[in-house]
């Protein structure tokens, strides 16, 4: 039996609003041939089922054949698709744009050439307002033909005007490309490897960085060739750790939308991104007061009734707005309070199973992890650093899989499970080692667990200390600071040395920092 994932036309139905359902029924429920009357019969049975299942569905559309149900339902997932761009059209200017192109293909294959003419004009107008400059270039290349072959409006002058045009937005279109492909190809960097270990890492990623990215004059630019740009700077100095120069970029594409509100509504996604990436940025500079400003903007754009909504902007929102709300409890170290997120974010994991990705499940996983051993439950963090741990794709998020595995150790130890961390260690260290990922901090931190189950109770506290103060020491070199963005392994650590609880610390370190 093929599995749900496979399905994409049943997935394809869950996702649908009750609206759009009622759109697509009125649609296609209409006298015709008796197999438009399967496939919405089809249409009917999946939108039933909770999982996919054929045999429920011959059972529940018993008009249709087995042999029928392939056909039926290519031909389902066809309309269905074909329905949405017609009831979306309206908040998507690129999907207008698209059908006035057709349009003018229809009027110029009947012979209709000035009125051909006059709809690539208008589209060409709103591509440049809207700053959709690739969709500009394909009706420019379609007035290209039509001047080339028909004498039409053509006037003196009028080639050299098309060709000069042309060119200018086909540069335009170039640059952009280049901009977009520099800010991916920095993104999926970040994706495999975050941030850079040591300095050969951080020279390797420098180089690639300004390679790739192109020459730009960026006030003379357009909003997507700013944008691009920005994003580009925002992952390299994620990357090389540098939040600061990182928190200037994020703050710039948050005040480009700021700057163009429109923007908003047609890019929401990408709005709410650079969002999310001041939030990273904040947080990792400690900034907590513009943190709570900035979450409180992505909460009332949240909450705005009447913002773009589609599936995909509510799955980024949970995302975002649940990293960032656990980022609040840590930053106040308030760990237990935070356990009070975990089951509405399980729900939410599940409800957008179909939207998540397997990084953004890791990131989860780590911070959910991280809130029970902030809160002294090391057994329910354990759990879910196996989530991670067991994840057999380590070329995604290297460092998540690195320091869960840390984590993993520390929380056996406060545990007191020491029957299995001498094998963990030497399970981890392999692991490390493939990884190429000893940095100094693990090292220190492999040789404390490996000795630490000899010392007596009155040696324990001594040697706590010495552990911290050689981690304070690493830490001076900026590019060894990596691991304490995942653990922080000095407040664990004086919490070991004044017997106090890691939220006590915490909460310390917050209150003398605001």
């Amino acid at each position: 039996m093929p599995n749900e994932a496979g399905e994409s036309v049943f997935q394809l139905i869950k996702s649908l609003t009750r609206s759009e359902k009622r759109h697509f029924r009125l649609s296609a429920d209409r006298p015709g041939a008796a197999e438009e009357l399967k496939f919405l019969q089809l249409f009917d049975a999946l939108d039933q089922l909770p999982h996919y299942d054929e045999e429920r569905i011959l059972t529940l559309a018993p008009a249709i054949k087995k042999a029928q149900l392939a056909n039926l339902k290519a031909n389902l997932y066809r309309q269905l698709l074909s329905d949405l761009r017609l009831y979306h059209a309206g908040q998507n200017v690129d999907i207008q744009l698209h059908e006035q192109l057709g349009y003018a293909r229809v009027l110029y294959n009947k012979g209709f050439y000035q009125q051909s003419l006059k709809m690539l004009d208008k589209v060409k107008n709103t591509a440049y307002q809207q700053q959709l400059s690739h969709i500009a270039l394909l009706a420019l290349d379609f007035e290209k033909l039509i001047e080339s072959q028909f004498i039409t409006r053509s006037l003196e002058g009028r080639a050299e005007e098309l060709a000069s045009e042309s060119t200018g937005t086909t540069g335009q279109v170039s640059q952009l490309h280049a901009l977009s492909n520099a800010a991916l190809q920095m993104y999926g960097l970040y994706l495999k490897t975050g941030h850079a270990r040591n300095q050969q890492d951080y020279e390797q990623v420098t180089a690639f960085f300004r390679t790739t990215l192109p020459p730009t004059q960026v006030q003379q630019s357009g909003f997507f060739e700013q944008l691009y740009y920005y994003q580009a700077h925002v992952w390299y100095y994620t990357i090389v750790q540098d939040f600061t120069a990182g928190y200037r970029y994020a703050s710039k594409w948050v005040e480009l939308f700021e700057q163009t509100p429109d923007m908003k509504n047609q890019q929401t996604m990408l709005y709410i991104k650079g969002l999310h990436n001041l939030l990273a940025a904040l947080f990792n500079t400690l900034y907590y007061s513009r943190f709570r400003e900035v979450l409180a903007t992505l909460k009332a754009f949240a909450n705005d009734p009447n913002r773009r909504s589609t599936p995909n902007i509510e799955s980024l929102l949970f995302q975002y707005i649940a990293t960032n709300d656990i980022n609040l409890y840590f930053l106040e170290g308030r760990f237990t309070e935070g356990l009070a997120l975990i089951p509405g974010l399980l729900g939410q994991l599940d409800e957008y199973r179909l939207q998540l990705d397997m990084h953004r499940r890791l990131v989860f996983y780590y911070k959910i992890a991280s809130l029970y051993f902030g809160s002294g439950d090391n057994e329910k963090a354990i759990e879910y650093l196996t989530k991670i741990i067991q994840f057999k794709e380590v070329s995604l998020r290297e460092d998540i899989q690195c320091f869960a595995r840390i984590l993993n150790l520390i929380a056996h130890y406060e545990a007191g499970q020491d029957e299995a961390l001498d094998y963990q260690i030497k399970s981890v260290y392999r692991f490390l080692g493939k990884m190429n990922e000893q940095q100094q901090m693990q090292v220190a931190i492999f040789r404390f667990l490996r000795t630490v189950g000899d010392l007596t109770p009155g040696e324990l506290k001594g040697a706590f200390t010495n552990l911290k103060n050689q981690l304070i020491a690493i830490a001076v070199n900026p590019l060894e600071r990596r691991p304490f963005l995942y653990l922080d392994i000095i407040s664990w650590l004086e919490s070991k040395i004044e017997n106090v609880s890691v939220q006590e610390i915490m909460q310390r370190k917050f209150r003398a920092m605001k």
